[in-house]
């Protein structure tokens, strides 16, 4: 009996991070990443659902908090890789991206309506890594992850969702794009989160170096 339940425990969780975890990758990458030297990070636009009164203004400033933490913990993994010269490509400082956003009048609240290539030329940047982020939480102020049994199925281990995804300057076409639910086992803050969910991605992530000779080799 013990072994059908501890069976059962496992298929649930065995399906739920499969079900969690959803990578794309153009076919069309390769030729369109050739030339691609730099990428530029943009804050993530996001969607706050909190139990919590308050203004609009309050709730936008939030989630554009939330969606610049994600942007910042996307440098520091990226640029901890990079010390390692574990990617083909470079990562424009994200300090310099929002400066030259705001010299162009481009803020967090209108950077949607603009496309990629118009976003890449701005930037001078051969493609642009952005995304969604739904929470339920303020995840950069950190998260309970203490797990149990009793809060998944109550879904009160579920904090949100997050895509990252990278479009191609050039074209504005999508090359790569990553999601995953976001619970207790995700991390326990915004950092947490994005070094754990990169490093499950690491091999799939198409700008590593290894990726790319395998790639190479199965072509030969």
């Amino acid at each position: 009996m013990k072994n059908k339940i501890l069976f059962i425990i496992v298929l649930v969780f065995g399906f739920g991070t499969y079900a969690q975890k959803n990578i794309y990758e153009a076919d069309t990458f390769d030729e369109l990443s050739k030339d691609h030297k730099v990428l530029a990070i943009l804050p993530f636009l996001t969607r706050l659902d909190l139990k919590d009164d308050m203004t609009k203004e309050e709730l936008r400033a939030l989630e554009k908090k939330e969606g610049v933490a994600v942007q910042n913990a996307l440098e520091t993994y990226f640029s901890k890789r990079k010390k390692k010269k574990k990617f083909s490509v470079e990562f424009q400082n994200t300090k310099n991206t929002n400066a030259i956003l705001a010299q162009n009048q481009i803020t967090y609240e209108n950077i949607d309506i603009y496309t990629t290539k118009q976003l890449s030329e701005i930037l001078e940047v051969d493609g642009i890594v952005s995304g969604n982020l739904d929470l339920n939480v303020l995840l950069s102020k950190g998260v309970p992850t203490e797990f149990s049994i009793i809060d998944y199925f109550l879904g009160e281990a579920n904090y949100g969702r997050i895509g990252i995804k990278i479009s191609d300057g050039d074209t504005g076409k999508l090359l790569w794009k990553y999601e995953k639910e976001i619970n207790k086992k995700s991390g326990r803050n915004t950092d947490d989160l994005i070094d754990r969910m990169m490093r499950m991605a690491t091999r799939k992530f198409p700008y590593d170096r290894e990726k790319r000779r395998e790639r190479k080799k199965q072509k030969n």
